[in-house]
């Protein structure tokens, strides 16, 4: 096991997680600067593939997303080296803030802090989802079909997510087997 690429996987997901605000999307934009641009760990149609693993499995987007790429990269090994760095800063953050959770709730000057910070979280999920649509429009047509459904069905039909996810799965084990058929011919 290459000590170098831990060490590296360690200090780039502890950084990430440490200066993530906003949720799991937020920090969606931070892996792929650090892990597809900077590092060159995992290729752009892997970074979809992590943030759709990720997303569909239970528990935070931030750690699952470790998980896979620390996998990648490294194995289990690397699964434990991101998954503890990815939790160690929310720990810390979670527990300090738990101390002193009264002098923070009551204290005007934070919450403006507070509400300036869900101001640019907004934008940073937007530009993620605006960038990840764009790449998933340029990568074929069925997939923009699929993600312009679902976003009718969702925002419109109001039905409920998990049915959603459930047909995503279907068509996309489909839409697997039948290119796999036509490999094979």
């Amino acid at each position: 096991m290459n000590k170098k690429v831990l060490i590296n996987l360690f200090l780039s997901t502890l950084y990430l997680s440490a200066f993530t605000f906003g949720g799991g999307y937020v920090i969606v934009t931070l892996m792929k600067n650090k892990f597809v641009d900077e590092c060159h760990w995992i290729e752009e149609d892997e970074m979809l593939d992590l943030v759709a693993i990720a997303q569909s499995a239970p528990g935070a987007i931030a750690v699952n997303g470790a998980i896979v790429v620390g996998y990648k990269l490294a194995g289990i090994i690397g699964v434990l080296v991101a998954t503890v760095a990815t939790v160690i800063p929310p720990f810390i953050i979670i527990s300090v803030i738990s101390v002193f959770y009264t002098l923070f709730r009551e204290n005007r000057f934070i919450a403006y802090i507070l509400d300036g910070m869900q101001a640019g979280v907004g934008a940073v999920i937007a530009s993620v989802s605006i960038q990840m649509g764009f790449d998933i429009v340029k990568a074929n047509r069925i997939s923009s079909i699929i993600m312009a459904t679902v976003f009718v069905l969702s925002l419109y039909f109001k039905i409920n997510i998990i049915y959603i996810i459930l047909l995503c799965i279907f068509i996309g084990v489909i839409k697997t087997l039948v290119q796999a058929g036509k490999k094979a011919v």
